[in-house]
């Protein structure tokens, strides 16, 4: 699997972003998707993640409510949309596929994609 993440930007606090993740491969929809991010100086962290039919999801407290992750399997497509973005949220963003179930490891996910910046200014 390959994966390209975009739409990453610069937005003001209290602003929206959506990200998109497109995968290649025809295995897509038996992954389950997730979304990781990297602070400049801070570990790699987890954001959220999707199981392969789409009916279960996780979030990292930091995000409850304010992010939402889907996917589109026809489209071989995950996103996250990022709503009410604070400074914190400032990362580069990750997308990640891993062939086991819903997980919050890192070390879970097998397939990463370049990462998309986001900056969110205060």
């Amino acid at each position: 699997v390959q994966l390209q993440a975009s739409g990453g930007g610069l937005v003001q606090a209290g602003g929206s972003l959506r990200l998109s993740c497109a995968a290649s491969g025809r295995t897509f929809s038996s992954y389950t998707m997730g979304w990781f991010r990297q602070a400049p100086g801070k570990e790699r962290e987890f954001v959220a993640a999707v199981s392969w039919i789409g009916g279960n999801t996780e979030y990292a407290d930091s995000v409850k409510g304010r992010f939402a992750i889907s996917r589109e399997n026809a489209k071989n497509t995950v996103y996250l949309q990022m709503n009410s973005l604070k400074p914190e949220d400032t990362a580069v963003y990750y997308c990640a596929a891993d062939p086991h179930g819903l997980s919050s490891n890192e070390y879970d996910y097998d397939y990463w994609g370049q990462g998309t910046e986001v900056t969110v200014s205060s």
